[in-house]
C-alpha cells in the first residue's frame, strides 16, 4: 500500500505520519557503517602496493578475515585482514592480483534481520560504498571467490603463485606465539587434533586447484607490520597512554586486602571509558609469591602487607595495544631490601634506553648497558648473598631486551639479530629472579626508535621509588567506589 493511497482518511493521516518518521531513521541506522576513521585510503593502498611488489606478477594473494563469533559476542577482525582493509565483516576474503595490481574483496550477502538487530555490516550488495571506504577495485559474494581462481590463468599454464598466509591469525587478545603453542597442545590431543583454520584453507585450495603453488605470505606482512607509520604510531601512543593510567589507577587502588582482580577491574575503568574495546591480552597482576610465575592470570589472591605486586596490561584501542610493567608494595612503601632491587632494574631500563638508536643490533645494546650495570654495582650492596647473585646475573641475561608490539603485544617481525630502524616499538623488560624468596622483579617499558634516537613512550607512569610511593599514597576508584559485599543463599554457612 502507497503513502499516497494512506492518506484518504484523518485516521491514514496519522499512520501515514508515523511511517514517514520510522522510515528515515531505519534508513540512518542502515547507513551507519561504523568504517574506522585511523587510516586513509592512500595508506590502505601503499600496504597493498607492497603485498604486489612482494609477490610480483606471476602472484595473487588471498587473505582470509576472521570467521564469526557466537552467541553474544563481539567480532573482532584479523590483524592482518584489517591492516590491508580496515574491514569488520566477518568472512570476508581479500584477493590481491599482482599481474593487475588489483584488489577484490568478497563479502558475505546482505542479512536483513541481524543488521536490524546489530546496525550496519558491510556486505557484498555495499559494492560502491566499499570500494568508496577502502579503494578495493571490485566487491563481490563469496561465491564468485572459486571462479575467480579458475580465471587467474588456470586455463593456460603454468598458473599463478598463490600466497596466502599460513601463521594463525591474531583476533584481539592473542599472539602468534602462544597462538602456535595453543596449536601445539591441540595436536599432542587425541581426541582434537583438528588443523588449524588456515592449514584447512590451504588444504582446500591445494585440493580445488592443485594447479596453484601455495606459498606463505605471512613473512612479507610481518615484515611490512614491523615498521609502524605515522598513524600507527599514533595508535600505539593511545593505547600506552592508556596502559599507563590503568596502571597508575591500580596504584592508587591499592592497600592490604584488596584483591589481585579488583586492580584488573581498576584499570579497566580508565582502558574503557577512554575508548578501548577490550584488553590486548590478559591481565598480569601478582602479589607476592604469584609474580615468580612470570604470566600468572588467575588474580585470585588478597594482596599482602609487606609484599609487591606486579603488573602488566594493556587495552585494545582500535586494533593496537601496548606492554607495560611495573611493581610497587602494597602497603606504599618499598622496604630498604626492595628498594635497593628495584633501584638496580630501573637503572638497568636506563642504561638500555641510553644506547638505542637507529642503526644498532640487540646484541651492542645489551653488551653496553651490561657495561654501565657492572659499574653501577660497584660499592652497592645488598641484603642477602641470593640477592647480590640476582642482580649479577642479571648482567649476563639477555631477555632485558623483549619482543615487538603492534597489533599484536608480542607482535611478529624481528627487533634481535637485525640493525634497528626508524618506526620500531619494542619492549624494554629489564627483569631479576631471586628462587630462594619466590620473588620476582621487573618493570617494561615501549620503546620507540625515532630518526633521532628513541622515544620511552611510557615513560611518564610511575618509575622512581618517590614517584610510585606519591601515586600510591592517593586515593583510587576502589576507595571511592568500594566492593559490595557477596551475597549468600539463605541459612548457608561457612567453616
Amino acid at each position: 500500500m502507497t503513502i499516497r493511497r494512506l492518506m484518504r482518511t484523518p485516521r491514514s493521516w496519522c499512520l501515514a505520519a508515523c511511517l514517514l518518521l520510522v522510515i528515515p531513521s531505519e534508513t540512518r541506522a542502515q547507513d551507519k557503517h561504523g568504517y574506522q576513521t585511523d587510516f586513509t585510503l592512500d595508506d590502505f593502498a601503499a600496504r597493498r602496493a607492497k603485498i604486489y611488489d612482494a609477490i610480483g606478477s606471476r602472484g595473487i594473494a588471498i587473505v582470509q578475515g576472521a570467521s564469526g563469533v557466537p552467541g553474544f559476542s563481539v567480532f573482532r577482525q584479523s590483524n592482518d585482514f584489517y591492516y590491508l582493509c580496515g574491514v569488520e565483516s566477518a568472512h570476508a576474503y581479500l584477493l590481491l592480483n599482482g599481474r593487475t595490481r588489483t584488489s577484490t574483496l568478497y563479502l558475505p550477502h546482505r542479512d536483513d534481520g541481524r543488521e536490524r538487530s546489530e546496525g550496519k555490516i558491510l556486505s557484498a550488495e555495499d559494492t560502491a560504498l566499499v570500494g568508496r571506504l577502502t579503494g578495493v577495485e571490485q566487491v563481490r559474494g563469496l561465491e564468485s571467490l572459486a571462479r575467480d581462481l579458475v580465471s587467474a590463468d588456470l586455463i593456460r599454464p603454468p598458473a599463478l603463485a598463490l600466497y596466502t598466509p599460513l601463521s594463525p591469525m591474531e583476533t584481539g587478545n592473542d599472539s602468534r606465539d602462544e597462538l602456535l603453542s595453543g596449536q601445539a597442545r591441540a595436536a599432542s590431543d587425541p581426541w582434537d587434533g583438528r588443523p588449524s583454520r588456515e592449514a584447512h584453507f590451504a588444504r582446500l585450495v591445494k585440493e580445488r586447484f592443485p594447479q596453484f603453488d601455495v606459498r606463505d605470505l605471512s613473512p612479507t606482512l610481518d615484515a611490512m607490520r614491523l615498521i609502524k607509520s605515522t598513524a600507527e604510531i599514533a595508535l600505539i601512543r593511545t593505547a600506552t597512554q592508556l596502559a599507563g593510567l590503568g596502571i597508575m589507577e591500580a596504584m592508587r587502588s591499592t592497600s592490604a586486602g584488596v584483591y589481585e582482580y579488583q586492580l584488573d577491574a581498576a584499570a579497566k575503568y580508565e582502558f574503557y571509558v577512554n575508548g578501548a574495546r577490550g584488553d590486548g591480552y590478559a591481565s598480569i597482576i601478582g602479589g607476592g609469591t604469584n609474580a615468580f610465575m612470570g604470566h600468572y592470570f588467575r588474580k585470585a589472591d588478597v594482596l599482602r602487607d609487606g609484599d609487591l605486586v606486579l603488573m602488566d596490561y594493556a587495552p585494545d584501542y582500535r586494533y593496537y595495544t601496548s606492554d607495560v610493567t611495573r611493581i610497587w608494595p602494597v602497603n606504599g612503601k618499598f622496604t630498604a631490601a626492595q628498594a635497593a632491587l628495584y633501584e638496580y632494574i630501573v637503572a638497568y631500563r636506563d642504561a638500555l634506553f641510553r644506547y638505542i638508536k637507529p642503526g644498532v643490533t640487540a646484541d651492542e645494546i645489551l653488551d653496553r648497558a651490561a657495561a654501565d650495570m657492572k659499574q653501577y654495582l660497584v660499592g652497592k650492596t645488598f641484603a642477602s648473598p641470593a640477592h647480590l647473585k640476582a642482580v649479577q646475573q642479571g648482567l649476563a641475561f639477555r631477555g632485558h631486551f623483549q619482543h615487538p608490539v603492534g597489533m599484536a603485544v608480542h607482535d611478529v617481525g624481528r627487533v634481535r639479530g637485525v640493525p634497528l630502524k626508524p618506526g620500531m616499538v619494542f619492549t624494554i623488560d629489564p627483569m631479576i629472579w631471586i628462587p630462594e624468596e619466590q620473588l620476582y622483579i621487573r618493570i617494561e617499558d615501549m620503546a620507540l626508535v625515532t630518526e633521532a634516537g628513541v622515544e620511552n613512550l611510557s615513560g611518564f607512569v610511575p618509575s622512581r621509588i618517590a614517584d610510585v610511593e606519591r601515586t600510591i599514597a592517593e586515593a583510587g576508584v576502589i576507595q571511592f567506589r568500594p566492593p559490595v559485599a557477596p551475597v549468600r543463599a539463605s541459612g548457608s554457612t561457612r567453616r
